[in-house]
């Protein structure tokens, strides 16, 4: 595997490439890398011949109560896991060279019909910094093709509007949720989860499994359920921040003829924020 820290460099990499006719998947991640991680660049290997994944904390889309200085940097154990699934090239940047004229004169990116809702409520300018950086990584790999994980649903939608606005020529792939045993979608966030949480942890996966099943059944007061499945998170000791069933497309709340349904929530445990969605076919 080969490993740039400069645009310019791992440009002329991809180029010579390119020249031969092979075809560039592309995987972003900030780094701290597990299991659910190395499944988006096996899934990046079925659709691409070179596969080139990033590792960059980009702070622009931490929030003002978001540490970005506590954000784990595992380089060099994410280097050896890379390498174990046969990545062909990492691109690790410093900071310097995605913003050389510093975040506060940074050129934004915003999707404004769906980064404010649902996580984005939560996180304020979130979205807004990773579409920013997105943007530019696009712009810097110039893939044929990217994968992102399914469990980030809402960054997974915007990501696909944003390319579709501004005429990005990158075909944006789901990755599938990887799951533990008992539901929990896999996640960096699960080391915050105490031993004491963590045999009910997967109280947001089950409401979800539950609402899909209401629905299925031909349920469609959809705010009933949205308020039972929060009851059966705060009856589990767990406090919900969101739980909406939504157009999959838009992410606007779902009306009763959508075929095309993801319902998705979010929790907080103690220490921790976890994220899941589900969707359906109707």
């Amino acid at each position: 595997m080969q490993v740039f820290h400069q645009i310019k460099s791992v440009r002329e990499a991809l180029q010579q490439a390119k020249n031969e006719g092979k075809k560039v998947g592309f995987v972003p991640t900030m780094g701290n890398l597990h299991n659910a991680h190395l499944a988006l660049v096996k899934t990046a290997q079925n659709y691409a011949d070179i596969v080139v994944c990033s590792i960059f904390v980009n702070r622009l889309q931490f929030g003002l109560n978001e540490d970005w200085d506590k954000y784990p940097r595992t380089l060099e154990n994410d280097i050896q896991k890379l390498k174990s699934v046969g990545c062909h090239i990492l691109f690790c940047p410093e900071e310097q060279e995605i913003y050389p004229n510093g975040m506060d004169a940074q050129t934004r990116v915003i999707v404004p019909s769906m980064a404010d809702v649902l996580c984005g409520a939560s996180r304020p300018g979130h979205f807004e910094g990773v579409t920013t950086v997105v943007s530019k990584l696009f712009h810097i790999v110039q893939p044929n093709i990217a994968v992102f994980g399914l469990k980030d649903f809402q960054q997974l939608a915007i990501i696909r509007r944003m390319t579709e606005d501004l005429c990005i020529p990158v075909e944006v792939i789901a990755g599938d949720i990887v799951r533990e045993d008992d539901g929990l979608a896999m996640s960096s966030r699960n080391t915050f989860i105490t031993a004491k949480e963590r045999p009910k942890a997967n109280q947001l996966h089950l409401s979800l499994k539950w609402v899909c099943e209401q629905i299925n059944q031909g349920e469609k007061d959809f705010q009933l359920l949205e308020n039972e499945a929060k009851a059966q998170i705060s009856a589990a000791g767990f406090r919900p921040d969101y739980f909406n069933v939504c157009n999959s497309k838009t992410l606007a709340p779902a009306a009763n003829d959508d075929k095309y349904i993801t319902v998705l929530g979010a929790m907080y445990t103690q220490g921790a924020r976890l994220i899941d969605n589900i969707s359906l076919e109707l």
